[in-house]
């Protein structure tokens, strides 16, 4: 790798200052005189120890600090190490959300049509609210049936999540849009597809000494380990890759960069793995003992096997042509899979159902934990890490040949290794051949596999840490192939559930289950018979197994034209519909829809189609305990600092109300609708390890003692590494069977208990698609390979999601502090396309393709090839007065194409990366109303500027937030 220029010591000296200087920016901009300061008198002040939800996922760590009632000041807590104190703008901004004029504080209904600008808000009671909405959801079910009521949830912000289960269960519809589907959602598919479900999340706090950030930027934002963290991870580690098609903020000290064309993520998997392969450098045990490599195929039979388990409810049978002693002789079992033995020169077997090899006896490794002997993190303790276990009996399964058989039915046949069929697959994937798909060098592409592959040190007996991935390989129509590629690798180069490896998420002494609202704990899931009438899963058989959303782009289609069936009520709980398939085609469509519920805190676009707003309550003003949603082994809580506005409600409380209302168990059978406080209780204690405890014994203790270390509490689980060896592998796959029950058997969450190399999913549920059931990598329908006519006309690719220090997705266009630092979106340009174009930095460009057309303003950046533009996402603007808020004038989500083909074939994830455009300087004479900035109905500009005077209009109100 290429030597840098500034050290990495002088590089931290200098991030300290410029994060040192930030902060102060954060702290005192022009609107900052206007927050309450903290007196000399400290009587009436509280510290109280919490969790940041200011970006809705990172759990940072933070303290609250409140002074006669009044949040005055958030910082970070010394006691989160997996945030190391780090507290960012966005979260530091959380006062004057919670503050802030425009916020909802009672339940209000339309009372003009919509597609009027003024929706003619009046402000109701919550009794009329619930009654209203109970009466029209029992007519929607009575007159077309519980699955055409749809829901659409955002990303966790205030916990609630309706859509995510409980309102399926209400009315047992299988429609629930939720932005898992395009965020983080599809490597949660992909993973449990072949391996575990989360084990895209690294564990970056154990300090990989490799560290390799692939389509993501999380020294800005993340889900679980970011900022601060990073930030120190990178400095530390001995290489630093990055792979993205624009240069990073972090990326800029990096030791490589491969910036691959947007979309070609997938082939640049696969062509690590041809490296891997080619070198020799991949795990021989790992291939032949944990992945079904060594699975015999056999072309000659008929796809046959056994009844499993679908992902959430009912069981499914599952059928593959991976040879079973079944296949061989009458009444053999179906979860046998045949391997050849080299050493033996005969048949043997892998019995799925016990977990074991033939002849093998079992116990799980008990070598010990290391409890808090520290790691490299201070407060974090190393773990236990078992050794590998070979083969007892001693066999060596054959990864390559053919072998002839003799079926029950007395044909022969010539069966090969599932191995053999993946290797054929990655030799294509050659340096060379990825080079001229991706427009990186070959030299750099196998240079940096080999880096990351090749150990650092091998008698740690793992590899140099796992691969940070995000968003962007999800997001190009090749999601679920290429997080199967990437999972395969970070498997096979020793890399998975080790030490700074994948782990997937944290789990500690609870498990979230009952009180997030995702499912409501008195009443079962809805059935398998029922998930198979979503709509769009025609196109999508998959889901029918994954039965975790139904497809965005579907439910929109049928909400516009009533098939399969009309979509007539739809419920939104703290979300959008800007953040996946076409936003246009969203708004048009809403008057098709009977009746439509949002809960949020603001009146956001959604709202402006909505019949009835629902005030939900901030995370300053909320209880909840909290676990790291990824492998950093955080387990705390969100603490109520300061009281809600009294007309508010927690998202669970909105969802036990309504119901109670229906009439419908909601908890136990012994309290059928607990309250908030209640529900705390039965979430601290469902499938807790350990004492029950309390929410109030619960807080106190962290009040006291800060975060705790799940590695610690949870040593059996989370505090042991390869849990595929000691039988505590959580199989999250195995639906309504208690996965306690399939603890104390070695292997992964599938239906074969491998990692599977070769898709049985695929085989069942997609018997048609060949390619699938192996990696493989497609490119982007209106990439210039794809579509070459679509380029010339539109010669620019588009890529969109990346982070903004201040803003969180849709969130926070409204809060002074934020948008005095970002007040308008930017799409970064070359400086040489921007030249040949005419434009300059901050001039307003028109982005243009034949979905429609946006503009934002110009932001020339040598980090981003020519030809290349990158959009930012869900912009809308709280100031105009109008029910769409401007969704349609900046936001990119207007340009995707939809439908299937334009759709990740197997999740349906959308087109949100990697499609062509034009882009061109905004004038007078090309702009309504003769402006370039973008402006309301009525001529008025949006908020583009740090001076506009209509931000100090949002500056907190504290009186209306105490007498609301």
């Amino acid at each position: 790798m290429s030597k840098l220029t500034l050290s990495r010591r002088s590089f931290m000296k200098v991030a300290a200052a410029t994060t040192a200087a930030t902060a102060l920016a954060v702290q005192t901009p022009g609107l900052a005189q206007a927050q309450p300061q903290t007196t000399q008198d400290t009587s009436g002040i509280k510290r109280i120890r919490s969790c940041c939800r200011g970006c809705g996922k990172m759990e940072c760590g933070v303290w609250v600090i409140v002074e006669n009632g009044r949040a005055i000041r958030t910082e970070g807590d010394e006691s989160a190490f997996q945030s190391m104190g780090n507290h960012c703008g966005k979260g530091q901004a959380s006062l004057q959300a919670a503050y802030h004029p425009d916020r909802l504080y009672h339940p209000m209904k339309r009372t003009n049509p919509r597609g009027q600008d003024d929706p003619g808000w009046v402000r109701i009671s919550w009794d009329e609210a619930m009654a209203t909405i109970a009466q029209k959801l029992q007519e929607c079910m009575d007159r077309y049936g519980g699955e055409t009521v749809f829901g659409m949830s955002g990303t966790s912000r205030i916990w609630g999540m309706f859509a995510y289960g409980a309102l399926g269960q209400l009315t047992g519809s299988p429609n629930m849009a939720i932005p898992w589907q395009v965020c983080k959602g599809p490597r949660f598919f992909a993973t449990a597809m072949q391996s575990m479900m989360q084990a895209s999340w690294m564990e970056t706090v154990a300090r990989p000494k490799v560290y390799t950030s692939w389509g993501t930027g999380p020294e800005l934002s993340n889900y679980d380990d970011s900022c601060r963290t990073v930030v120190d991870v990178a400095e530390k580690a001995d290489t630093h890759i990055v792979v993205d098609p624009r240069m990073t903020n972090l990326g800029k000290e990096a030791d490589a960069w491969l910036n691959l064309r947007p979309g070609t993520d997938g082939a640049m998997a696969m062509g690590w793995l041809n490296v891997l392969i080619e070198n020799d450098l991949y795990d021989d045990l790992f291939a032949k003992k944990w992945t079904n490599g060594p699975f015999l195929v056999c072309p000659d039979i008929d796809p046959t096997g056994y009844e499993t388990f679908r992902f959430t409810s009912g069981k499914f049978d599952m059928k593959t042509r991976l040879l079973k002693e079944s296949d061989l002789v009458e009444g053999g079992s179906p979860s046998r899979f045949m391997v050849w033995d080299n050493l033996a020169g005969a048949l043997t077997y892998f019995d799925a159902d016990s977990g074991l090899w033939e002849g093998e006896t079992w116990a799980p490794p008990t070598a010990g934990h290391a409890g808090m002997q520290e790691h490299l993190v201070p407060g974090v303790s190393q773990g236990w890490v078992p050794d590998p276990t070979g083969f007892d009996p001693n066999i060596d399964p054959a990864l390559f040949g053919e072998f002839t058989v003799t079926l029950k039915d007395g044909r022969t046949s010539t069966v090969r290794p599932v191995w053999e069929y993946f290797v054929e697959r990655v030799s294509a994937y050659t340096p060379e051949k990825v080079s001229e798909i991706t427009g990186v060098k070959a030299e750099l592409i196998e240079q940096a596999a080999k880096t990351h592959a090749t150990r650092i040190d091998p008698s740690t007996g793992y590899g140099n840490g796992g691969i940070q991935y995000q968003l962007a390989i999800e997001h190009s129509c090749n999601a679920i192939a290429t997080v199967r590629a990437l999972d395969a690798y970070i498997g096979l180069t020793g890399n998975w559930d080790v030490p700074g490896g994948h782990r997937g998420g944290t789990q500690g002494q609870f498990i979230f289950k009952a009180g997030l609202g995702a499912v409501a704990p008195g009443i079962p899931n809805i059935s398998a018979e029922q998930f198979n009438k979503m709509v769009g899963i025609d196109d999508y058989p998959l889901l029918g197994w994954w039965q975790g959303w139904a497809d965005d782009a579907s439910i929109w289609k049928a909400v516009e034209t009533g098939e399969p069936y009309p979509l007539k009520f739809g419920w939104c709980s703290t979300g959008d519909f800007m953040c996946m398939s076409n936003s246009l085609q969203k708004w048009r469509a809403f008057p098709q829809v009977d009746f439509f519920v949002c809960e949020d805190l603001w009146k956001t676009p959604t709202a402006g189609m909505s019949d009835i707003l629902l005030p939900a309550q901030h995370w300053l003003e909320t209880n909840c305990p909290r676990m790291s949603q990824g492998p950093s082994g955080g387990q705390g809580a969100t603490v109520r600092a300061i009281e809600p506005p009294a007309d508010t409600l927690h998202d669970v409380e909105i969802a036990t109300r309504i119901y109670k209302e229906m009439g419908v168990q909601w908890g136990p059978d012994d309290n059928p609708w607990p309250t908030y406080e209640e529900n705390l209780d039965i979430m601290l204690n469902e499938g807790r390890q350990g004492e029950p405890t309390t929410w109030k014994e619960y807080c106190e203790e962290f009040q006291k003692n800060g975060w705790w270390d799940a590695k610690v509490v949870a040593p059996d689980t989370w505090g042991t590494y390869r849990r595929y060896e000691t039988g505590m592998m959580p199989l999250k796959a195995f639906g309504n069977k208690n996965a306690l029950e399939e603890f104390g058997k070695p292997g992964f969450g599938t239906p074969t208990r491998k990692m599977e190399l070769w898709s049985t999913l695929v085989e069942t549920f997609m018997p048609e698609d060949e390619e699938d059931l192996l990696a493989t990598y497609q490119e982007p329908p209106l990439s210039p390979t794809s579509n070459p006519e679509m380029c010339e006309k539109y010669p620019f690719i588009a890529t969109s999601g990346r982070r903004i220090p201040v803003y969180f997705h849709s969130e926070h266009r409204q809060l002074p502090w934020c948008r005095e630092l970002w007040p308008a979106p930017r799409v970064e340009i070359n400086p040489a396309d921007a030249e040949e174009l005419g434009i300059e930095q901050g001039d307003w460009v028109w982005v243009e393709n034949d979905n429609g057309k946006i503009r934002q303003t110009a932001d020339l950046y040598h980090g981003i090839d020519k030809g290349v533009i990158n959009l930012e996402h869900q912009w809308w603007f709280p100031e105009l007065d109008q029910a769409d808020k401007g969704f349609d004038l900046c936001g990119c989500n207007c340009l995707v194409t939809t439908g299937k083909g334009f759709q990740d074939r197997i999740s349906g994830t959308s087109y949100l990366r990697a499609y062509p455009v034009k882009i061109y300087k905004a004038t007078a004479e090309n702009s309504p109303f003769g402006n370039p900035v973008p402006c309301d109905h009525n001529g008025n500009p949006i908020i583009c500027d740090a001076s506009d005077p209509r931000l100090k209009e949002w500056v907190p109100n504290y009186e209306l937030h105490e007498e609301a």
